[in-house]
């Protein structure tokens, strides 16, 4: 999870990342949740892994 991040135009946000094991598939959900509608989800199991990105 990311805090403070620098956005497009110099403005701060709000980055945040969980996961939602809603009815169905749990998908991974990453938000800026500084501005409305600013998030994207992808289904849990296509996801990278941390170990992944290193």
């Amino acid at each position: 999870m990311a805090t403070d991040v620098t956005a497009v135009g110099g403005q701060g946000a709000d980055v945040m990342a969980s996961v939602d094991d809603g009815p169905g598939a749990s998908e991974f959900v990453i938000a800026d949740v500084s501005r409305d509608d600013a998030w994207l989800s992808i289904q849990l199991r296509d996801a990278s892994r941390l170990d992944d990105w290193r």
